[in-house]
């Protein structure tokens, strides 16, 4: 059986490929809970979308907020969000990382397509 995913909105095919899936009990930074990731996307499906917000939050006098970038992913057909690309997937070199301890930001790491598992249908076809 092969998984179908679609807009939950509007039905449409993502042709987003479970041999991109990563799994379930595979560790993110940002997290893996209530999500579906894939290590690439067809971008003809897609509208990406640039998001940069600032949340106030004062802790000290001069730290008075955390930046966050990230970009969104919408559905091509109805521009309903889907999820989030994060840039926490796997590093992009062999390096042992920073002082030798291991990956860091410092790293460059492959994006991670991250999909909300309520906005898709997931559906089941036999393989032919």
């Amino acid at each position: 059986m092969a998984s179908i995913y679609s807009c939950i909105e509007c039905d449409s095919n993502l042709n987003l490929n479970p041999s991109h899936l990563f799994p379930s009990d595979f560790y993110f930074e940002a997290g893996n809970k209530g999500t579906l990731s894939f290590s690439s996307v067809d971008p003809t499906k897609f509208t990406f979308e640039n998001e940069d917000k600032i949340r106030p939050f004062f802790e000290t006098l001069n730290y008075w907020g955390i930046q966050r970038k990230r970009v969104k992913i919408k559905c091509d057909a109805c521009a309903r969000v889907l999820g989030y690309v994060y840039d926490d997937g796997p590093p992009l070199t062999d390096s042992p990382g920073q002082f030798h301890m291991g990956p860091s930001q410092v790293i460059p790491r492959a994006p991670r397509y991250r999909f909300k598992i309520k906005a898709l249908r997931i559906t089941e076809s036999p393989i032919l």
